[in-house]
């Protein structure tokens, strides 16, 4: 298998930078739920603080992730597709390259406002991203909470598309993307 796509595989960098951003998500997910559920304390300081680094991680992630992209040929999608699911799968993919930019930068945003430092696991201190500001703060929690949902949303649409196109339209598209297995 190739490092680079093909029209018809996603090659080991594509593969690689996917699931390492899917880890990276669900992590995200769990210690945002974590932190939520602590007290304040020192603890509850901590785990936001690997939250953030993880999304400062999930950031340089989907940077390298587009850059690659756009370096490379996209796996085309099946000529038994709809025009419809064309649009559709088109418009799933364009949501999450927004989402994996827009939440590290709104809790960013969010943790500047509050007035709170961000650092990428206490090696490199980022700077602040806006001043502190209360009701600014108070806004950029609310969109990135909001966009939390619209990506669990999409996310799921993309695990059940992708399902789908496996079980259903017993076609390569998840195998494509799956490492160590080949087209059908």
């Amino acid at each position: 298998m190739s490092i680079r796509n093909t029209p018809t595989r996603w090659g080991h960098i594509a593969q690689l930078l996917h699931w390492l951003i899917v880890v990276l998500i669900v992590t995200q997910v769990i210690l945002a739920n974590w932190a939520e559920g602590l007290p304040i304390s020192p603890k509850k300081v901590e785990v936001y603080a690997w939250h953030k680094s993880v999304g400062i991680t999930i950031l340089s992630l989907a940077i390298l992730r587009l850059l690659w992209r756009l370096a490379n040929p996209t796996p085309e999608l099946p000529s038994t597709l709809k025009p419809y699911e064309r649009a559709l799968a088109k418009v799933t993919h364009f949501g999450l390259y927004l989402l994996l930019f827009a939440q590290p930068l709104t809790g960013w945003m969010m943790t500047s406002a509050r007035g709170f430092p961000v650092s990428w696991f206490g090696f490199l201190q980022l700077p602040d991203f806006v001043p502190k500001n209360q009701a600014l703060y108070n806004a950029m929690k609310d969109i990135h909470d909001s966009l939390a949902l619209v990506l669990f949303v999409i996310v799921f649409l993309h695990v059940a598309a992708a399902l789908k196109h496996h079980f259903v339209l017993k076609d390569d598209v998840l195998r494509r993307m799956l490492p160590f297995t080949k087209k059908s």
